[in-house]
C-alpha cells in the first residue's frame, strides 16, 4: 500500500526519471555504435594498405622484370618509384591513397610498355608476375567496395536524425570514401 502510496504521490518524477534513463541508454547506445563503425572502418582500411602492400612487392619484380627488356623506359620506372617512395611516407589515408593512385598510373604505362615486347610476353616469370598483380588488383578493388561500404554506413548513422544529435554531441565527423581522382579513372589506350 505503502509503495502504491508513492508512485502515486511521485508519478510525474517517476515518469521523468523513466524518459531520462531511456534516452541516455539511447545515447550511450548510439555512441558504441560509432566508436564500433569507426573501429570497423579502421580495420577495413588495414586490409586495403595490407592488399597495396602486396602489390607494392609485386612491383619491384615486374619493374625489374620489364627493364631488361625495356632499358629505355626510364621515365616509367621512376614515376613507379617515387609513388612508391610517396606510399611509403604517407602519414594519413588520403596521402596514401593519392600515391597508390600515381602508382596505378605508372604501373598502366608500364604494362602497355611490355606489351610492345614479345620476348617479355613470353617470358613464364612475367607472365606469373602479372596473374599476381590481377589477382592483387581484384582483391584491393573488393577492399576498397567494403571500406567504402562501411564509411557509407557510418556517414548515414552520423547524418540522419537522432544519431545525428549524438554524433553532434561528442564530435563525431564523417568519414572520407575512397574515391579515384577524376584524372585517373580513364584507362590507357593500346594500341596494336
Amino acid at each position: 500500500m505503502e509503495n502504491q502510496n508513492f508512485l502515486e504521490r511521485h508519478k510525474t518524477a517517476v515518469i521523468v526519471i523513466g524518459i531520462i534513463v531511456v534516452v541516455l541508454l539511447w545515447g550511450v547506445s548510439s555512441y558504441n555504435s560509432f566508436v564500433r563503425g569507426g573501429e570497423q572502418i579502421t580495420a577495413q582500411w588495414a586490409q586495403v594498405e595490407n592488399q597495396y602492400q602486396r602489390r607494392f612487392d609485386l612491383i619491384p619484380n615486374i619493374v625489374s622484370t620489364v627493364k631488361g627488356v625495356a632499358k629505355q623506359e626510364q621515365e616509367v620506372f621512376g614515376a613507379i618509384a617515387e609513388a612508391r617512395t610517396r606510399y611509403s611516407g604517407a602519414t594519413t589515408a588520403n596521402a596514401k591513397a593519392q600515391a597508390a593512385t600515381q602508382l596505378e598510373a605508372g604501373l598502366g604505362r608500364l604494362l602497355v610498355i611490355a606489351e610492345q615486347y614479345p620476348a617479355l610476353q613470353s617470358s613464364g616469370a612475367y607472365r606469373d608476375l602479372i596473374v599476381s598483380l590481377e589477382g592483387t588488383e581484384n582483391r584491393i578493388s573488393v577492399e576498397r567496395m567494403k571500406y567504402n561500404d562501411l564509411v557509407r554506413i557510418f556517414d548515414t548513422n552520423v547524418k540522419t536524425f537522432p544519431t545525428s544529435i549524438v554524433a553532434k554531441l561528442f564530435g563525431v565527423t564523417e568519414r572520407a570514401y575512397f574515391d579515384i581522382p577524376t584524372g585517373n579513372q580513364i584507362n590507357p589506350q593500346v594500341q596494336f
